[in-house]
């Protein structure tokens, strides 16, 4: 063997053994190591980070105080919403009370004398003639009656005053006589029908401007006697 063999050999063999000792030199970490590490890590960051914050409290408690808050925000809410149902509540029974009012109103001072006109001027069909007028009879914001025309404008007679209902209906009949009894109740007629009678009543007989007429005419509707 030659001198620069034996040397080449010597070298190869100091490279391996070098190698050697760099494997066993590597560190292998266990997991548990591993996981410790992280922690510091993550420990280190978390606290870089809420140091700006270190003033306002500890994160856990300010977490709490946030959902507290959140619960009593719709807490609020929830109660909010009761009392605006019971708004509503209230709002819906006082619109109800005051179509109630409204509507007895306008029986009375519309309906009620529609019916007494139409009778006192022989209408064949009072109830027809009502309710071919009502249209043109309403109540304004302070309650008195105003006759319209087809347009909704107040109407007012020749002498410019608000045009009643009882003008009203005498206007319509006089314009349509085929909507007039031919011959007028008679005296005996009223006295049979309107006070006692056991017949039907009729309407003509009655003036619906008296308390006491009026309910004849209510207990001869309620019961079917009543004749138009």
């Amino acid at each position: 063997m030659s001198d620069n063999t034996l040397v080449n050999d010597m070298a190869t063999g100091a490279a391996d053994d070098t190698s050697a000792s760099q494997a066993q030199a590597t560190k292998t970490y266990t997991q548990e190591e591993v996981d410790n590490m992280m922690a510091r890590m993550k420990g280190s960051l978390q606290k870089k980070l809420l140091k700006p914050y270190e003033d306002l409290g500890d994160p856990e408690e300010l977490r709490s105080i946030k959902s507290e808050w959140e619960k009593k925000q719709q807490e609020q809410q929830i109660k909010r919403g009761e009392f605006e149902k019971t708004l509503q509540e209230l709002a819906a029974k006082k619109d109800a009370e005051i179509q109630k009012r409204d509507s007895v109103i306008k029986e009375y001072k519309v309906n009620t004398p529609l019916l007494s006109a139409a009778a006192k001027y022989r209408a064949v069909n009072a109830e027809q003639v009502k309710a071919l007028l009502a249209q043109n009879v309403r109540l304004n914001s302070e309650g008195e009656v105003e006759v319209t025309d087809t347009k909704g404008a107040v109407r007012y007679n020749d002498a410019g005053e608000p045009l009643g209902v009882d003008d009203l209906v005498r206007e319509f009949l006089d314009s349509n006589p085929h909507f007039v009894s031919a011959a007028p109740a008679t005296t005996n007629t009223k006295s049979n029908t309107a006070f006692g009678g056991s017949g039907a009543v009729d309407l003509s007989s009655l003036d619906l401007r008296k308390a006491e007429h009026r309910k004849i005419y209510a207990e001869a509707k309620k019961s079917g006697k009543l004749k138009a």
